[in-house]
């Protein structure tokens, strides 16, 4: 479910779960296991990759509308848990985004210190409202970081999927490049980070991106518990099983 590629001192970690990268339980705890591990294996920097079409399709539906409540309170644990790993790398990240990017892909991307993503018809956002599921405030302070205010409510609230080019155009990604060479781009960020003194440059930072860890260690598990609860309202499960008859034709 995780490929681990290295590319000297910089960690390619590339998620590998066909067709679309869908999140479950097993793919998030790989991911969180391979994002804590990789300083102590040698990494100085990070790349989070994902499918050539698809990035990640967000968080499986069709998987978690087969689970209890248990099991979904471990699974979108998880999911935070995630986030949580990558705003906490103690070294760069950037996401190669080369493909779709929605929902909960969108929600790691964020999480990065830096995002590419290919030029084209691809699309990213927050599309949670589109399928019925409210936006925690710790995932709005992400996208209002990067995109302002305003802007950051007027996606959200739609659930708006953009362009990649509208993308840039806002902040919501720093660079467009071709498809094939997100990666490569993404290493050339990362390469010209790691060149400047390493102890000012990170401790610079963790100053910086304080913000990013306390929005999301500011969601607790009484947040959860609000959150989960509200994936059993009638319209949550109207549009969870709209969107599952649209996946089954």
């Amino acid at each position: 479910m995780i490929e681990i590629i290295q590319h000297g001192q910089v960690h390619e970690i590339r998620l590998a779960r066909p067709p679309v990268n869908a999140l479950n339980f097993d793919l998030l705890d790989a991911l969180v296991a391979a994002i804590e591990s990789a300083p102590a294996n040698g990494a100085r920097g990070l790349i989070l990759s994902g499918g050539e079409k698809v990035f990640s399709g967000g968080l499986d539906v069709p998987y978690l509308m087969t689970l209890d409540k248990a099991g979904l309170m471990k699974c979108w644990s998880r999911f935070f848990d995630a986030a949580r790993a990558l705003a906490n790398s103690p070294v760069p990240v950037a996401a190669a985004i080369s493909g779709h990017n929605p929902a909960g892909g969108c929600v790691l991307a964020l999480c990065c210190d830096y995002r590419v993503m290919a030029h084209g018809p691809f699309r990213i956002g927050l599309n949670e409202t589109q399928v019925g599921l409210a936006v925690p405030e710790a995932i709005q302070y992400l996208m209002r970081r990067v995109v302002g205010a305003q802007r950051a409510e007027r996606l959200i609230v739609a659930g708006a999927m953009i362009e990649s080019e509208h993308a840039h155009q806002i902040g919501l990604v720093d660079v467009l490049c071709d498809q094939a060479k997100v990666v490569e781009t993404a290493k050339v960020w990362l390469d010209a980070t790691l060149a400047l003194p390493s102890t000012p440059m990170l401790a610079t930072r963790k100053i910086a991106r304080a913000d990013v860890v306390n929005a999301l260690g500011s969601f607790r598990d009484a947040d959860l518990e609000m959150f989960v609860a509200g994936w059993y309202s009638a319209d949550t499960q109207a549009a969870l099983k709209a969107m599952m008859m649209k996946l089954g034709k």
